[in-house]
């Protein structure tokens, strides 16, 4: 237990500092920045070969810190919040203090409450949203272990959480788009 806590410590600061990290999540290894840090998520899309926005997911630690995020969490969200047992993302209207680059043409954001350890400590030790994305160049096969991912994003992180390296990652999160009038759409099973 204290590895993770120094883990989440490491990269905390890592995050503050405007720095991109590597770590672990419910879904497969992600790299990660501040959702706030416009200059951040510019180092993460030229680290991934990617200005698309719609390939960044938020990860936040409860629905309480969700709130911080989207002006309003449909009745359809909250009910799926409460009730899912897989890795689920949503994707929101109308999303709010998180830097201008992270929004979508559409004004959406997509946003995950991980159920992984590692990952709520890190979102409620950093008391905010991490932008996240797989932990590969865009167009490239995605890696299931850490010894998959390629050197050019081994080298263009600023730090690597050294925890669940030996994992083997399979799993897709569900992608779910909710409407704030409650217009439920399954993106990705």
């Amino acid at each position: 237990m204290a590895n993770l806590h120094l883990e989440v410590k490491h990269a905390v600061n890592a995050l503050k500092a405007g720095n991109i990290i590597l770590f672990p999540t419910d879904t497969y290894w992600s790299l990660g920045c501040d959702s706030g840090n416009k200059d951040a998520l510019d180092k993460l899309y030229k680290l991934k070969q990617s200005s698309s926005e719609r390939n960044i997911t938020c990860l936040v630690a409860d629905d309480r810190m969700l709130n911080r995020y989207v002006n309003e969490i449909p009745a359809a969200a909250q009910s799926i919040i409460d009730v899912v047992d897989t890795p689920t993302t949503i994707i929101y209207d109308a999303p709010k203090t998180i830097a201008s680059n992270l929004i979508s043409k559409n004004n959406t954001i997509a946003i995950r409450i991980p159920d992984d350890e590692f990952c709520y400590q890190l979102s409620r030790r950093f008391n905010g949203a991490i932008a996240t994305s797989i932990a590969h160049i865009d167009g490239e096969t995605i890696p299931k272990s850490f010894k998959e991912i390629v050197p050019a994003i081994l080298k263009g992180v600023d730090y690597v959480v050294n925890l669940q390296k030996e994992k083997i990652c399979t799993t897709s999160a569900a992608i779910i788009q909710i409407t704030n009038s409650n217009v439920v759409k399954v993106l990705r099973k």
